[in-house]
């Protein structure tokens, strides 16, 4: 967006803002209540529209809960999903019914881990604790902004390349609220990083997110470790070698940290069919994709496109491609995840509802 537009779309951000801070209020002065649970709940959410990294930080703090002998569960609103209500996922559900990433992080936990949807999380989780008492811990999916439930953690993201400091509210930015939204986190992770940031580039970060968040709130930094690809459907094909071309195909709001993962590789993109996020593909699309892929190239997505594309509408479009995703998962930086460990670890007690 240039800075002429930002400039004219000011004023509707600020209107925007001011309602955003009066909902806010409501809830910070009790006047609009918000519920606790019987069991903590961690929230994983953001400021800003897009993804920041979501959902590789449930994933990651799901583990810990797992490693540490809890019984967590993931709420999410399913995001895309063409049903409504609560859901509880199991084998038999897809992409459309549950989301894209609840459907990701089903299968990835390999049904160890409860997965529920709901846009009511409030109703979420009191449907959560009649169905599986034994649940220990709740992690909710992007639940910044859904002031009616209380969490005992609020884990703020924010990209390295787009942070929350130096965005503005929509429609002149990004952000679902006002920068001083980040007072409610209890801790601030910026995201994709690289591996190599310099300690004085996370120093100067960290007095950037400082301004706007609590005293003393802790401010850590995280990057992506990308596995090798792996196949979205059986399939003989080989994954590509180093030096092989690939198409990229993506349905997500940022594949810049892919695309630059892949030249980092060596691989050359002979092209990018680039979707928006959550974006439901067609037959017709995998078609023209398919058609297009040079001679000795593959196809690159990601792990949650890859749970759009197989849906069983597409699986006869889809399963015929050599088409790979390549998983990644969070690795923090310095100290950072044995500073978010020692957050959980006071909280993992049973408590009562208030």
């Amino acid at each position: 967006m240039s800075r002429l537009l930002t400039l004219l779309l000011l004023p509707l951000s600020w209107l925007y803002a001011g309602v955003a801070a009066v909902r806010n209020w409501l809830y910070d002065t009790g006047f609009w209540q918000s519920t606790a649970a019987a069991v903590p709940l961690l929230n994983v959410g953001n400021l800003r529209v897009g993804g920041t990294g979501k959902t590789p930080h449930v994933a990651w703090l799901t583990q810990q809960l797992l490693d540490q002998g809890q019984h967590p569960a993931i709420l999410s609103r399913g995001y895309g999903r063409q049903t409504r209500g609560f859901r509880r996922a199991t084998s038999a559900d897809t992409a459309a019914s549950i989301g894209d990433e609840p459907w990701q992080h089903l299968h990835g936990f390999g049904g160890r881990v409860p997965v529920v949807v709901d846009e009511d999380r409030r109703h979420g989780l009191a449907e959560l604790a009649a169905q599986a008492p034994e649940v220990t811990a709740v992690v909710l999916d992007d639940a910044y902004q859904h002031r009616r439930v209380r969490p005992e953690l609020n884990v703020l993201l924010t990209e390295l390349a787009r942070p929350f400091w130096l965005d503005y509210v929509l429609p002149a930015g990004r952000l679902r609220e006002s920068r001083r939204g980040a007072r409610r986190a209890d801790v601030i992770v910026v995201t994709k990083c690289p591996v190599t940031l310099p300690a004085a580039a996370r120093q100067q970060a960290t007095a950037r997110a400082l301004r706007y968040a609590r005293p003393g709130v802790p401010v850590l930094f995280s990057s992506y470790e990308y596995g090798a690809p792996q196949p979205v459907f059986a399939t003989t094909n080989q994954p590509p070698g180093p030096d092989q071309p690939v198409v990229v195909l993506t349905g997500i709001a940022q594949p810049e940290p892919l695309l630059a993962e892949l030249r980092r590789r060596g691989h050359p993109i002979a092209a990018h069919h680039r979707f928006a996020d959550h974006h439901a593909f067609t037959a017709a699309e995998l078609r023209q994709v398919g058609a297009a892929v040079p001679a000795g190239a593959v196809i690159i997505t990601t792990e949650k496109d890859a749970a759009r594309l197989r849906e069983p509408a597409l699986h006869t479009s889809a399963a015929s491609l050599p088409l790979f995703y390549v998983p990644i998962r969070v690795a923090f930086l310095a100290d950072g995840a044995a500073r978010l460990q020692a957050l959980l670890t006071p909280l993992l007690t049973p408590r009562a509802v208030a």
